[in-house]
């Protein structure tokens, strides 16, 4: 079979097509987000929060080793471990919420 080359007129289409997607997202790309990663989780009484000081243990619901939540906008997005990079903290994401599942889990909150 003879392979089939794309005209120009229809490469011209195709080049212009993508040009203009890329101009109609261009106006999201500025939009802050607000991300945040979950270490853990506690529960204390006021009186507890007001004995902390310097050098005190918060007990959270994870465990050592545990993944960290990762959240856009207060949605789980992904989950990760914690990393240092240049002697600063960051997170490597293992595991990435699928868009069907986000999806799911908006329709949940409703």
């Amino acid at each position: 079979m003879a392979e089939e080359k794309e005209t120009p007129e229809v490469e011209e289409n195709v080049e212009e097509n993508v040009a203009r997607g890329e101009r109609e997202l261009d106006f999201i790309l500025d939009i802050p987000l607000e991300l945040s990663v979950e270490l853990g989780k506690t529960k204390m009484l006021v009186n507890d929060l007001l004995q902390l000081g310097q050098g005190s243990i918060i007990e959270l619901n994870k465990l050592a080793g545990e993944p960290l939540e990762v959240y856009i906008n207060r949605k789980l997005i992904a989950r990760g471990e914690v990393v240092v990079v240049n002697e600063k903290f960051g997170v490597r994401l293992t595991d990435v919420i699928t868009p069907i599942d986000r999806v799911k889990s908006l329709a949940a909150e409703e």
